[in-house]
């Protein structure tokens, strides 16, 4: 098996600064073999990144909502997130403050089979939907989690209207508790 051609590629989506990463998976008899994570290779992108911390997080049932959580600065982070097992809706919600796309949101189905992750700079919020049974998804972020920074959104808040492919189901009792935005919510300050 050549592992030095299991590279990463990217690309954009209607969200400036929001990528699509394609992990490009490597067979033979053995198994398979894929590259996760390249410093060179995001930064060749313009997309470095480093890393402080890597979650995992395995959801159970098909239909349950994670999110949409983000970090406030100082402690805003990037992340990039890979579904290994299963499939995911997964969302970001651009909050930049002065941001073209400021309250929109895209999203991306990932999954163990196409190998896709995103690529989620500082300022968006981040959530996902299972659409199958059994999913795990890796976590690479920038910064390290800071209880006193986190927030988060409803997910289904009327004025982001995200269009989720399954009714939403299992909420934590932290995300079901996530208000709608208010009417002066201006956006985080990431610069």
């Amino acid at each position: 098996m050549n592992t030095a051609s299991a590279r990463l590629s990217h690309s954009a989506t209607p969200l400036t600064g929001l990528n699509v990463i394609e992990r490009q998976r490597r067979e033979d008899a053995r198994g398979a073999f894929c590259r996760l994570f390249c410093a060179d290779e995001l930064a060749a992108a313009e997309l470095a990144m480093p890393i402080a911390q890597i979650n995992e997080s395995i959801t159970r049932r098909r239909g349950c909502v994670r999110g949409l959580h983000f970090q406030h600065p100082p402690h805003a982070e990037t992340k990039l997130v890979m579904c290994i097992v299963g499939e995911v809706f997964d969302v970001a919600v651009d909050l930049r403050r002065g941001s073209p796309t400021f309250l929109k949101w895209h999203a991306e189905r990932l999954s163990e089979a196409n190998g896709r992750g995103l690529y989620i700079p500082a300022g968006f919020a981040h959530g996902f939907q299972t659409l199958t049974d059994d999913c795990r998804l890796i976590y690479l972020h920038s910064a390290p989690y800071v209880p006193a920074s986190e927030d988060g959104l409803s997910a289904t808040d009327p004025v982001l209207a995200i269009d989720w492919p399954l009714p939403v189901g299992e909420l934590s009792p932290r995300d079901a508790n996530h208000p709608a935005l208010r009417a002066d919510f201006s956006g985080l300050d990431v610069k």
